[in-house]
C-alpha cells in the first residue's frame, strides 16, 4: 500500500466517516464530499441513504478514479478506484448489514441507495 501500511490497514478495519474526491463529470473539477465507508468481509464499500440520484456516483461512473481521504485517527489521502455496484444479488448481500445498522429497510436501500466497492491500487 503506502509507507504507513499498518496504520492504513487499521484505519480501514472499521467503517467511519471519510471524504472522497471525484472528478466532476461535466466540469472536470475536483469534487469532495463526506461519506461513510464500511468494511464488509475485508472489502471496502461506500453507500448512502436511500434516494437517487447522487452526483458523486455519476462522477464515478464517468471516471472511477478517486481519492479516499482518511480523516479520523490516522489521516491519509489514498488513491482509489470505485466500482459502481448494480447487480441486485450483490447489492442485497452488501446492503443487508448496512441497512440493519442504519435502521433502513433493506429492500428500499437495494433499489435506491448508491453503492460502490473501493479498491486501492497498491493493496
Amino acid at each position: 500500500m503506502i509507507a504507513a501500511d499498518d496504520r492504513v490497514r487499521r484505519a480501514l478495519q472499521r467503517g467511519h466517516r471519510i471524504d472522497i474526491t471525484t472528478t466532476g463529470r461535466k466540469s472536470g473539477r475536483p469534487r469532495r464530499i463526506e461519506l461513510v465507508f464500511h468494511n464488509i468481509d475485508g472489502r471496502i464499500y461506500i453507500s448512502g441513504r436511500p434516494g437517487w440520484p447522487r452526483g458523486w456516483i455519476a462522477n464515478l461512473r464517468a471516471n472511477p478514479h478517486m481519492t479516499f481521504h482518511l480523516k479520523q485517527g490516522f489521516v491519509a489521502d489514498l488513491p482509489a478506484t470505485a466500482r459502481v455496484i448494480t447487480d441486485r444479488a450483490e447489492r442485497e448481500r452488501v446492503l443487508g448489514p448496512i441497512s440493519v445498522g442504519w435502521g433502513y429497510d433493506t429492500a428500499l436501500m437495494v433499489v435506491s441507495s448508491p453503492l460502490i466497492e473501493v479498491t486501492f491500487p497498491d493493496a
